[in-house]
């Protein structure tokens, strides 16, 4: 498989939007080998209160979130970007083993290599129990909804 991930940077505007989208979209497959293989070998991620260098403990940290973290559905937002990095903003509901309902907000600062792979990530998160009848995302976002934002509640 190709280690090359287009859009390369420098990113427009356009392009960063792709990225993010292309982002969103494999996360929420919730195939933790498929989402690794847009970082490079050796990216740097602080995730909350988490530091994960590479692949493999990129594999094994989103095996882990996604046998707890049921249901999982993610949107995210383009906030600006420059030259190498992007930042965005988003969120995401799931719920846990014992069935209580989580809406997520987050803030991400990505930076990628001349390849177009993600060399660092860094992750604010904050979560939020909701009941389900409070749920605004069931599965991966519809064609009909790309490129609109996200509301903040």
């Amino acid at each position: 498989m190709t280690e090359d991930r287009p859009p390369y940077p420098p990113f427009t505007a356009q392009t960063a939007a792709q990225k993010v989208q292309a982002a969103e979209d494999a996360w929420n497959t919730r195939d933790p080998e498929r989402v690794a293989l847009a970082y490079t070998p050796d990216s740097v991620w602080r995730n909350r209160d988490r530091f994960l260098t590479g692949r493999d403990e990129i594999v094994a940290f989103l095996t882990a979130k996604w046998e707890r973290e049921l249901d999982y559905a993610l949107r995210k937002s383009l906030w600006c970007s420059d030259g190498n990095r992007i930042a965005v903003r988003f969120q995401y509901e799931c719920h846990d083993p014992d069935g209580q309902w989580w809406r997520s907000y987050g803030n991400e600062l990505w930076e990628f290599d001349e390849r177009g792979l993600m060399r660092r990530r860094e992750a604010s998160i904050n979560d939020v129990p909701i009941s389900e009848a409070e749920r605004r995302f069931f599965g991966p976002r519809p064609a009909h909804e790309r490129g609109i934002d996200i509301t903040l509640q």
